[in-house]
């Protein structure tokens, strides 16, 4: 990938995380909603492979852990709705 490419995603990043706290704030979406963690989920995603190929290894570490918060909230998410229907 291209330097272009890497601060591309890290942007995109950083927008989907800022939106998601945004949203949140305002109340126009809940965080236990799977618009909410999809929004993480992806926007962690992309910071990661941004500060990783950088070398941010701390930054790296808290969007690995970002990344892992929402992977289990939409499992939970996805399994609750499993039992209701």
């Amino acid at each position: 990938m291209t330097d272009l490419t890497i601060d591309i995603l890290g942007w995109i990043g950083s927008l989907l995380l800022v939106t998601a706290y945004w949203l949140n704030s305002k109340n126009l979406i809940n965080a236990q909603t799977r618009v909410y963690q999809l929004l993480n989920i992806v926007g962690s995603l992309t910071l990661m492979i941004n500060t990783f190929y950088y070398g941010a290894y701390p930054s790296s570490s808290v969007n690995i852990i970002w990344l892992l918060m929402g992977l289990y909230h939409i499992t939970k998410i996805f399994k609750n709705k499993q039992k209701t229907i």
